[in-house]
């Protein structure tokens, strides 16, 4: 069972990796966030790896982060939701947001993620609402303060969405300008957001 590989980049496509690890060639498949992150061919990174057996294949899953890799696994514990689909799951949404989407039941930010009908949606809530505490942060919004900034995130991103941008480039685009200054207007931020995606 591979459980971690350390190599470099030797070729990336969306959704898939190969990873040179002394001569010899890991394929593994990546949600985007994992994908955009790893750094050009011949970077050198470190992933943690889900191992997925069956009959007729043996497939790697790689992640960049625990929380990446224990919400896959939950994901595909759930009946009806297989690799891919998880892998989707975490391509369409920050992990963060995930967690908090579950958390708060919120089915319609779920059938936002392509691929993910109202009825799955629901299943992901039933079964893994209660089983995130151990790796969940506290659910940021509880108080006003925290859900008008939630919101203001969100907005910003639809806004980056509506003009063609993937997701998780709109999202780390606005999380970069929110680090820098948080109370910025939506106008500034939603031009400070459009400056990082055209570097």
């Amino acid at each position: 069972m591979i459980a971690f590989l350390r190599g470099r980049v030797l070729d990336k496509h969306p959704n898939r990796i190969v990873i040179d690890v002394n001569g010899v060639g890991y394929e593994l498949y990546v949600p985007l966030s994992t994908y955009y992150d790893v750094g050009d061919a011949g970077t050198e990174i470190a992933l943690r790896v889900h191992t997925h057996v069956r009959e007729d294949a043996l497939q790697l899953y790689g992640f960049l982060t625990m929380l990446e890799q224990q919400l896959f696994e939950r994901l595909i514990a759930i009946s009806g939701i297989g690799p891919k689909l998880a892998v989707a799951v975490l391509s369409g949404i920050d992990s963060d947001e995930l967690v908090t989407s579950i958390q708060r039941a919120d089915v319609a930010r779920l059938t936002r993620i392509p691929g993910i009908g109202k009825k799955t949606a629901e299943r992901i809530v039933l079964e893994l609402k209660d089983r995130l505490a151990d790796v969940a942060q506290p659910v940021a919004g509880d108080g006003a303060e925290g859900a008008r900034v939630d919101h203001g995130r969100e907005d910003l991103v639809s806004a980056l969405e509506n003009l063609g941008y993937h997701r998780p480039l709109a999202e780390k685009a606005v999380d970069a300008v929110r680090a820098r200054d948080g109370s910025a207007p939506f106008e500034d931020a939603l031009k400070g957001a459009l400056r990082e995606l055209m570097r």
